[in-house]
C-alpha cells in the first residue's frame, strides 16, 4: 500500500529510525545462523497492527513483525499449527519469539487469488479455493477455546462502526435517535439471521487477497489469526462477494447453491430450501459490508492506511443491491441513499471511481 506524499524534507518510513526492524533484522540473522543482521525487503502490510518483510536469503522467507502489545503473536502460531494439522496450507512457521513479536515463516509466494482472476480462469481457481474452504469447515472444534464464538456482541460491534466511522467520521453526518433505531432494527435482523445458520470454523477473511495460488499445491491461506466459530455462510460470501471483485449476481447464486450441496453432502451442513440458503448468504454479506463500510473509513483515519478508501464504492454497490430485494432491509437501503449517499458523492474517492467507470465484473 502506498504512502502519502507528504514533501521533500519528510523522511519516508524506511529511512527514519525504525528500532523494532533492526532488533527484528538481528533476530533474524541469529536464526538464519548469518555472521550479521539479515536484510529485510519490505512487503505490502494487512489492515492489522503488523508489518511483513521478505529475506534475500535463497530459499527466501517471510518475517513479521506483531508488536505484542496490539497482537497476539502466540495465538498467530496457535492456530496456524493447529489448520495446518487438518491440511490447510497456512504458512509453516520456522522460528518465532512470541514475547517480542518476531515470526519467520514460510514464503507462500506473491500470486495473490485476486491477480489471477479473469473470465477464463475464474471457473477453476474458484473450484480450488472452494474445495479447500469445505475443508476449513471440517475442522472439528479444538478442545481448548481457540476459535471463540462468532458471537451476537462481536457481530453487532462490527456493525456499529459503520455510523461512527463512516457516517460521523469521515461524511460529517451526526445521526439521530431515528437512524440509530433504524440502524439498530437492521442490525438485529441481521443477527437473528446469523443465528440460524451450523456453526463452523470461520476463516474471518477468506477472500482473494488472503488465498495464495502455487502451481501443483494446494492454495495458501494467510491472515488467519482472527478465526472463530460463527455461521457457515461467512467465508462463502467474503469470497463470493469480495470487497475487491465482482461477478455477476446469477453467476455468484450458483456458486453459492452448489457450494450448498457440497457442504450438505459432506455433513458440513443439513439439507435447507435454496431460498433459505441465498437468504443466509446475502444477509452474511451484508452484515460483512455493513462492518467494511465503517473499518475502511476507521483504517484511513484512524491508522493512517491510504489504500482502501477507493475500494468502498463497490462496497456499497454490494450493500445496497443486497438491502434493496429484501423487503425488511429496505428500509435501511432507503436511509443510506437519502442520508449518506449524497454526502458519498462529493468524496474525492467516490468520484474518482464514477469518472473512471466501474471497471469490476
Amino acid at each position: 500500500m502506498s504512502e502519502p506524499s507528504t514533501g521533500a524534507t519528510v523522511k519516508s518510513r524506511d529511512e527514519q529510525p525504525d528500532g523494532r526492524r533492526e532488533a527484528l533484522s538481528r533476530w533474524v540473522g541469529r536464526v538464519l545462523g548469518l555472521e550479521s543482521s539479515a536484510p529485510l525487503k519490505n512487503l505490502a502490510g494487512d489492515a492489522g497492527f503488523r508489518r511483513y518483510f521478505r529475506t534475500l536469503t535463497n530459499p527466501q522467507m517471510i518475517v513479521v513483525d506483531s508488536p505484542p502489545q496490539r497482537t497476539n503473536p502466540a495465538r498467530f502460531v496457535a492456530v496456524a499449527d493447529y489448520l495446518r494439522r487438518y491440511g490447510i496450507h497456512t504458512p509453516m512457521i520456522a522460528a518465532a519469539d512470541v514475547e517480542h513479536g518476531f515470526m519467520l515463516l514460510e514464503d507462500l509466494g506473491d500470486s495473490q487469488l485476486l491477480s489471477l482472476l479473469n473470465e477464463d480462469s475464474v471457473e477453476g481457481l474458484y473450484a480450488e479455493v472452494l474445495s479447500e474452504l469445505l475443508c476449513l469447515q471440517q475442522i472439528p472444534p479444538p478442545a481448548d477455546d481457540l476459535f471463540p464464538a462468532y458471537s451476537r456482541e462481536l457481530l453487532l460491534t462490527e456493525m456499529r462502526i459503520l455510523p461512527e466511522w463512516l457516517a460521523e467520521k469521515l461524511l460529517g453526518h451526526q445521526l439521530g435517535d431515528a437512524d440509530n433505531a433504524l440502524l439498530e432494527r437492521t442490525f438485529s435482523l441481521l443477527l437473528d439471521s446469523a443465528a440460524e445458520q451450523p456453526q463452523v470454523l470461520v476463516h474471518r477473511d477468506y477472500h482473494s487477497r488472503n488465498l495464495m495460488i502455487r502451481d501443483g499445491e494446494r492454495p495458501g491461506v494467510v491472515d488467519f489469526q482472527d478465526a472463530v466459530w460463527g455461521p457457515v455462510t461467512y467465508d462463502l460470501a467474503s469470497l463470493l462477494r469480495d470487497c475487491y471483485i465482482r461477478w455477476p449476481r446469477e453467476r455468484v447464486e450458483r456458486w453459492a447453491l452448489s457450494y450448498a450441496a457440497t457442504a450438505e453432502a459432506a455433513g458440513v451442513l443439513e439439507s435447507v430450501a435454496p431460498e433459505t440458503f441465498l437468504r443466509w448468504f446475502d444477509w452474511m454479506g451484508l452484515q460483512r459490508h455493513i462492518k467494511v463500510l465503517g473499518l475502511f473509513p476507521r483504517l484511513y483515519l484512524r491508522d493512517g492506511k491510504q489504500g482502501y478508501l477507493p475500494d468502498l464504492p463497490l462496497v456499497i454497490r454490494y450493500a445496497l443491491e443486497v438491502s434493496e430485494r429484501y423487503p425488511e432491509l429496505k428500509p435501511f437501503a432507503d436511509w443510506f441513499r437519502a442520508e449518506l449517499l449524497p454526502l458519498i458523492e462529493d468524496q474525492d474517492w467516490y468520484r474518482d471511481y464514477r469518472s473512471a467507470g466501474d471497471r469490476r465484473k
